[in-house]
C-alpha cells in the first residue's frame, strides 16, 4: 500500500546516495591539499592571463606540464563532492532519500566500497525504499554487477548519471543525436561480462563452434549504430559550418558563454538579449545552443552564445559528442567565463572549466571573466569587489544577471575587448537632405556633438569601420 501510493503521489524516482573519500596518509595527505592549491592557481592565472599568455606564465602544475600536458584536476573535498551528486540528482528528477559517505584508504576493486559497507547499504536503502543507488564514483563494468547482487537494487554511477540529465534535456534533434552517442559510447566497453547470456546465440545443439556471440552481435549492432549517428551528427556539423560562414562574411564578432554548470549563464544571456532560454537552477538546464544579437554600446552588433556548462570530471564521450555545439567556443572572438561569485568552490569550478578549454584548445582565446551572483553576497562585500574590479582589474566584472546589476559595465567590457569591425571617431558634415544618412548615424553611431550650418549637419560621432565606409565622401578634417 505505501509503495504504490508513494509511486501515485510522486512519480520521482527515489535515490539513495554512496559517497567515497579516499584517505591518505603522510606525505599523499598534503598532495590533496596542493590539489586545491593548483584549483586555485589555475583559476586566478586564468583570470589574470593576457589575451596570449605563454606556457611559461603559469606555474608547472597550474599548466598541467606534469601531467602529458593536461592539468593537474582538483578534487572537491568528499561532502562538497556529494553535494553536487545531491544537486545533479535532482536535475535528473530523482528524490533523494538518503546518503552514505564511506571512508577508505583505497577503493575496493571488487565493489568499490567492500562488501560489509555495502550489506549496511543495502538495508538503508530498503528501509527508505529506495528505488536505486547512485553511485558519487565511476564503476568499472564488474563493480556495477557486483553491487547489485548484494544490493538487490538499480546502480547506476556518475557519468551514467550525467548523460541521463543530458538526455532529459535535450531538445533539438542535434542535441539528442550527441546524447545518444555519448551513451552508446559509454555502453560500448562495458558490455563484456554481462554472464551466462554472453554465450553464443541460441545455445544448444546446431550452434555449437566458431558461431557469434551474444557479445559480439551486441556489440556490431551498437558500433552500427554509432556510426549512423556520428554520419548525422557530421551532416549537422556541416549546416553548421556553412550558417557560421556566413555569418563570418559579415564583420560581426562572436562571444561565447562559458562556465560551470549553474553558474547563471543562461540568466545572464537573456539579461544581456532579452531571449526567452530557460533558466533553471537544475544543472544542464541549457543543453541546446543558442545565438541572439547583441548591440554594444558603440553600436556594434556582436552575437552572443549560451553554451552547455561544464562539470567536475565531465565525460569525455560527452566532450566529443557535443564538439559539434562547443565549436562556436572555438570560433568565437571572445570567451565570456562565467563564475558563481556566491559559490565558495568558485576557484576550483573555475579550474574544472579551464581543464575542458584546454580540451577545446581554447584556452588561449580572449578572456573576460564575469563573477555573477553578487545579490547573493552581503551588500558591503558586493559593493567593494565591484568597486575594486572596477580600478585593479578590467578583465574581472561583477554582476547579478538575476537583478540586472553592473550589465552595462559588462557590455562596456565586451565593447573594449572586441577587435572586429574597429570603432573610430570623426567629424562629419552631411547635407541636411540626406535623412536617409542621418537617420542611420542616429541608429548606428554614436553622436558628440551636433551642429546645423549652412545647410549641412556638421557632427562628431564614433562608429564601426562597417558604418564609416558609408560616409566616408562626408568626413571633414
Amino acid at each position: 500500500m505505501g509503495a504504490n501510493t508513494r509511486r501515485h503521489d510522486d512519480l520521482q524516482e527515489r535515490a539513495f546516495l554512496v559517497g567515497l573519500d579516499v584517505r591518505t596518509r603522510g606525505r599523499a595527505g598534503a598532495k590533496v591539499t596542493a590539489q586545491a592549491k593548483v584549483a586555485r592557481e589555475v583559476a586566478v592565472t586564468a583570470s589574470a592571463r593576457t589575451e596570449e599568455p605563454t606556457p611559461a606564465s603559469l606555474p608547472a602544475k597550474a599548466a598541467g606540464k606534469s601531467n602529458g600536458h593536461k592539468p593537474s584536476i582538483p578534487e572537491f573535498d568528499a561532502e562538497e563532492s556529494l553535494a553536487e551528486l545531491r544537486t545533479l540528482a535532482g536535475s535528473a528528477g530523482a528524490n533523494v532519500v538518503g546518503e552514505i559517505l564511506q571512508r577508505r584508504d583505497r577503493p575496493d576493486p571488487a565493489t568499490l566500497i567492500g562488501a560489509g559497507k555495502l550489506e549496511e547499504i543495502a538495508g538503508a536503502a530498503a528501509a527508505a525504499d529506495a528505488d536505486l543507488i547512485l553511485f558519487d564514483h565511476d564503476l568499472t563494468a564488474s563493480q556495477q554487477r557486483n553491487i547489485e547482487k548484494i544490493v538487490k537494487r538499480r546502480v547506476i554511477d556518475r557519468t551514467q548519471l550525467i548523460l541521463d540529465i543530458f538526455a532529459r534535456h535535450a531538445r533539438t534533434r542535434e542535441g539528442q543525436l550527441q546524447v545518444e552517442l555519448a551513451q552508446l559510447q559509454y555502453m560500448l566497453p562495458r558490455l563484456a561480462g554481462r554472464g551466462v547470456e554472453m554465450s553464443q546465440l541460441g545455445g544448444g545443439i546446431g550452434t555449437r563452434g566458431p558461431g557469434e556471440t551474444q557479445l559480439e552481435t551486441d556489440r556490431r549492432k551498437i558500433a552500427r549504430r554509432v556510426r549512423h549517428v556520428e554520419q548525422q551528427l557530421e551532416n549537422v556539423r556541416r549546416i553548421r559550418a556553412q550558417q557560421r560562414q556566413r555569418r563570418e562574411s559579415a564583420p560581426v564578432a562572436t562571444v561565447a558563454l562559458v562556465g560551470y554548470t549553474n553558474a547563471g549563464k543562461s540568466t545572464l544571456f537573456n539579461a544581456l538579449t532579452r531571449a526567452s532560454v530557460l533558466a533553471s537552477s537544475r544543472m544542464f538546464a541549457t543543453l541546446d545552443p543558442t545565438i541572439r544579437a547583441v548591440v554594444l554600446p558603440s553600436k556594434r552588433k556582436v552575437l552572443m552564445s549560451d553554451t552547455v556548462g561544464f562539470i567536475r570530471n565531465l565525460p569525455h564521450t560527452l566532450v566529443s559528442a557535443f564538439r559539434a555545439t562547443l565549436e562556436e567556443v572555438q570560433r568565437a572572438s571572445l570567451i565570456v567565463h562565467v563564475s558563481d561569485a556566491s559559490s565558495r568552490l568558485s576557484a576550483e569550478q573555475d579550474a574544472q572549466v579551464e581543464i575542458v578549454l584546454k580540451e577545446l584548445e581554447a584556452e588561449k582565446k580572449p578572456r573576460l571573466r564575469v563573477m555573477n551572483k553578487v545579490d547573493l553576497l552581503d551588500v558591503e562585500v558586493a559593493e567593494s569587489l565591484i568597486a575594486d574590479a572596477a580600478r585593479d582589474d578590467p578583465k574581472v566584472v561583477y554582476v547579478s544577471a538575476a537583478e540586472g546589476l553592473g550589465l552595462d559595465r559588462l557590455l562596456q567590457r565586451i565593447d573594449e575587448m572586441i577587435e572586429e569591425d574597429s570603432v573610430s571617431r570623426v567629424h562629419l558634415r552631411v547635407p541636411q537632405k540626406e535623412g536617409k544618412t542621418l537617420a542611420m548615424l542616429e541608429a548606428k553611431a554614436r553622436i558628440y556633438s551636433r551642429a546645423y550650418k549652412d545647410g549641412a549637419v556638421e557632427l562628431e560621432v564614433e562608429a564601426p569601420a562597417s558604418m564609416l565606409r558609408k560616409v566616408r565622401e562626408w568626413v571633414v578634417g
